[in-house]
């Protein structure tokens, strides 16, 4: 076999592999489509397409009394931006410190955090509830907020290591110029830190978002209940396993996700880094 042949085999191979992962990939999410879009309440059909397409699921999730749809979404979004946005500041300013300050300590914080890193989430679980309980923030947004938030920080040195690549000579430069260190943070790293600022902001409003296990510890109350904790009961009430109503639901929940990343996608490419050195 030729050389070029080969090349053609690989080629023809590689699009084989990346057509059935893509197949893979977008075959459930149009499933879930369409069967939010077929009437009744089964999941099962005769024929892949529905064959009488209705909104009723969509319109039923906000005006059946038995859901609070509505309130869900809105509660869920709220904790996921406010996540997004107090991570985002907490770990950027925290990273920063620690990847371009050197002070006493700073490698134990380093070895603590990687530690800890190495644990799952699951191990702390009883240690939160119990201090939730005594600060009294049980059954609110808030107690989640502060956790999402805080809780992303452990995972930060990605971003540490993304501000070790950002030459000195910026910092110093805008010293000579009369810069402090908040202004170098303020106007030089986070105009060149856009692609890990969408990583962190994505990471964390969708973890937020989809978070299930630590909602519903915390969360009692049916009117704070987030999307996750409100459509598992959806199903797993057995007087009420609608299907189909939460497959509209799910359709419902991945819009806000789809716009993030078709929006800040681009971000995630940029080199803002490249030739930002002054020579």
């Amino acid at each position: 076999m030729s050389m070029k042949s080969k090349n053609v085999f690989r080629l023809s191979v590689s699009y084989v592999i990346l057509i059935i992962l893509a197949i893979a990939a977008v075959y459930p999410a149009v499933w879930v489509l369409f069967s939010a879009l077929r009437p009744g309440s089964s999941l099962f059909s005769k024929s892949f397409f529905p064959s009488h397409p209705t909104f009723t699921h969509f319109k039923e999730l906000f005006t059946s009394p038995s859901f609070q749809f509505g309130r869900w979404y809105w509660n869920t979004l709220k904790i996921a931006t406010m996540s997004m946005i107090l991570s985002t500041l907490l770990t950027t300013l925290s990273m920063y410190a620690l990847s371009r300050f050197r002070f006493q300590g700073r490698k134990t914080i380093l070895t603590t955090m990687l530690v800890l890193g190495m644990f799952p989430g699951f191990m702390s679980m009883v240690a939160i509830y119990i201090l939730l309980l005594q600060l009294d923030l049980l059954d609110t947004h808030t107690a989640l907020v502060l956790v999402y938030s805080s809780g992303s920080v452990l995972s930060g040195f990605i971003v540490k290591g993304f501000y070790d690549t950002i030459p000195r000579s910026l910092d110093e430069a805008a010293r000579i110029d009369g810069a402090n260190h908040l202004t170098i943070f303020w106007r030089i790293m986070l105009p060149l830190s856009r692609p890990m600022l969408t990583y962190i902001g994505l990471t964390t409003f969708t973890g937020a978002w989809v978070d299930f296990i630590f909602a519903r510890l915390v969360l009692r109350t049916k009117e704070k209940w987030t999307l996750a904790v409100g459509m598992w009961d959806m199903v797993a009430n057995f007087q009420n396993s609608n299907f189909t109503l939460f497959a509209a639901g799910a359709v419902l929940i991945a819009i806000p996700i789809m716009i993030l990343f078709a929006f800040l996608q681009k971000f995630l490419v940029q080199g803002l880094t490249a030739g930002a050195s002054k020579g």
